[in-house]
């Protein structure tokens, strides 16, 4: 389950801080740096994972504030990202940056097209307000299988399985602090630089690396899909657009 997966990591990451002092000093030391150096060395697309969790992806630098291995990169993407410019050609980001402000969600955004080489793409994906709005209305059969999941996995004690109890954990719970629709991420997006914009569904792509990435295996078949807005923006090769 989502949050519980988040959770588990948050839980994690301060049990290694207070019960492996020396892999927190290991890191601040340079395991890190060695991390970073180690996979640009490598031939081919490099292409930078942020807030992977326990969903570390084959072939790319996966980051997160928690990192769950020794093979994963701490990065907090509320601070300026520690790589040079245009150094990427792709970046990910799945369900990460509903949980951080608005206005560092734009940094975020900033810091991925700094990091992006000319032509290179952001594919983010987040919750969709939208699809909160849409489960207070008339209800689809996977609408109502959904609501019934929420308040059986995360609002058990909420008295009735409505769209009233799952809105209010949705927004209030796990930690989110902002959540996007496509007009305010479009926004946030071209604010930061990007252009060629467009909404995409999940798991599909126009760019073969930024096929099949979203992890719908943390939640039941159709659940993903439903709540997730995806979007894509490009670094254009033309600077002053």
């Amino acid at each position: 389950m989502r949050q519980l997966i988040k959770d588990a990591l948050a839980s994690a990451g301060m049990l290694q801080l207070a019960r492996h002092p020396a892999r927190h000093l290991a890191r601040l030391a340079g395991l890190d740096k060695k991390l970073v150096a180690c996979y640009l060395m490598k031939q081919g697309s490099r292409k930078l994972h942020i807030g992977c969790g326990l969903n570390a992806l084959p072939g790319w630098l996966n980051s997160d504030y928690y990192p769950a291995s020794t093979e994963v990169a701490h990065l907090d993407a509320t601070r300026p990202f520690p790589f040079k410019d245009e150094t990427f050609d792709f970046i990910f980001s799945e369900h990460m940056i509903e949980h951080i402000p608005y206005p560092a969600g734009c940094d975020m955004l900033r810091e991925c097209f700094r990091v992006l080489k000319p032509g290179g793409v952001a594919r983010i994906s987040t919750p969709d307000l939208n699809f909160l709005i849409e489960l207070y209305g008339s209800k689809t059969e996977l609408q109502r299988e959904y609501i019934e999941w929420s308040k059986q996995s995360f609002i058990p004690w909420a008295a009735q399985a409505n769209d009233t109890f799952v809105i209010n954990n949705f927004v209030r719970d796990w930690g989110h602090c902002f959540i996007y629709d496509e007009k305010t991420l479009r926004q946030a997006m071209k604010e930061a630089g990007f252009s060629n914009i467009e909404r995409c569904k999940i798991q599909l792509s126009r760019n073969t690396e930024l096929q099949d990435l979203e992890n719908e295996r943390r939640m039941p078949l159709g659940f993903l899909k439903l709540e997730t807005l995806t979007m894509e923006g490009t670094r254009s090769h033309d600077v002053a657009n």
